[in-house]
């Protein structure tokens, strides 16, 4: 090793090989990770609650879905042109939420308003169907206490519709924030969490769709 090599390695301004301490880079490097990858992180881990939640109500579904108790099943039940138009809603709302992510990455007040507000729009139109579906179900005399069946759709669907209910509350309180604080870090942060728990509501929802209502349409004769 040549002296100048020598004395830049022993240098205490340096690190090993003479790197200067603050370009060193690798696993661990760099200090903590940015407050919103831990504030991303731990509001997974909350989300995880709820997916074992929801594999629960799923698993006792896929348990009760043929006690029917001589009322009606879902074969009989289902219209699956209301559950396309809910799904549709739904999916659409992701989209917009997702524009409302690039808009507030683009500190766009307007645009920001205007998918969220187109949001809320689609999952009201959501909820809407949802409690239209339910009524009718009662209004038939399959109501959550007719059988184990109902016991279990009612209580998995309108779980889930809870969730979009209280989902829509937070985001009208993310627009007035946004509108209010404008694009504060916190109000950012808050944003992020409401946008994952968003679109993992629209996961839950095409599980519901494909497990519940398209299993459940199909002719008894075809199911195991």
């Amino acid at each position: 090793m040549s002296a100048p090599a020598m004395r830049l390695a022993h240098d205490p301004a340096f690190g090993p090989a003479g790197i200067a301490p603050g370009r060193i880079t690798g696993r661990g490097a760099g200090g903590p990770a940015p407050k919103r990858i831990i504030v991303g992180y731990g509001f997974w881990i909350f989300l995880l609650s709820d997916v074992i939640m929801f594999s629960a109500f799923f698993a006792a579904y896929a348990v009760l879905f043929k006690n029917t108790a001589g009322g009606p099943s879902a074969h009989e039940l289902f219209d699956l042109r209301n559950t396309a138009a809910e799904t549709a809603f739904l999916l659409a709302s992701t989209f917009t939420c997702g524009m409302a992510s690039l808009a507030v990455g683009h500190r766009s007040q307007k645009w920001t308003q205007v998918a969220l507000l187109v949001t809320g729009l689609l999952g009201l139109a959501f909820i809407v169907l949802e409690i239209r579906e339910f009524t009718g179900f009662v209004a038939r005399g399959a109501g959550p206490s007719r059988s184990a069946f109902l016991s279990s759709f009612f209580t998995l669907v309108g779980c889930h519709g809870i969730h979009v209910s209280a989902a829509l509350l937070w985001l009208g309180t993310m627009m007035a924030q946004f509108y209010a604080k404008g694009f504060r870090q916190d109000v950012r942060h808050r944003f992020l969490c409401f946008s994952l728990f968003w679109h993992a509501l629209d996961i839950v929802w095409v599980a519901i769709f494909n497990l519940v209502y398209l299993v459940g349409s199909l002719p008894p004769e075809l199911l195991p």
